[in-house]
């Protein structure tokens, strides 16, 4: 069994969300929202220290044909520096319609609820026979 932290990053704010490989089940966490990179890279290793993950997931938003754009590449940038910082596994899942399925009420946040979606679409469609993708794309 392994915990898995994901993260639903942006600009602003970055969702986490926490699950792990026996259960199956993720569940949000917290939305980090430092304003600087610094203090956002800080809480995350507050929760890398406290969870002791042993992966983590990073949605990557994409367009609907699965072009790439400018958050596409943030994102990426994003996972290589968990995964550098940490040195914890770090897997990209396709989070193209994961705002899509969350309704929210203006100045609601669910950047938290996002990453839970990302991290269990990684549970739904992960085949747990082979847990070596470091940064793979698992769309």
């Amino acid at each position: 069994m392994e915990t898995i932290l994901a993260f639903d990053f942006g600009l602003k704010r970055i969702g986490v969300a926490v699950g792990n490989t026996l259960i199956r089940q993720a569940q949000p966490l917290s939305i980090i929202d430092a304003p600087t990179n610094d203090g956002k890279f800080a809480a995350i290793a507050a929760l890398v220290a406290a969870w002791q993950p042993g992966r983590c997931v990073v949605g990557i938003p994409l367009h609907p044909d699965g072009a790439e754009h400018e958050m596409t590449v943030r994102c990426r940038r994003f996972a290589n520096q968990l995964q550098g910082r940490y040195d914890v596994p770090t897997v990209l899942v396709d989070e193209r319609y994961s705002s899509a399925v969350l309704s929210q009420q203006r100045g609601e946040r669910i950047d938290d609820r996002a990453a839970a979606l990302i991290l269990q679409q990684y549970f739904d469609d992960l085949d747990f026979t082979d847990l070596d993708g470091d940064l793979d794309a698992h769309t």
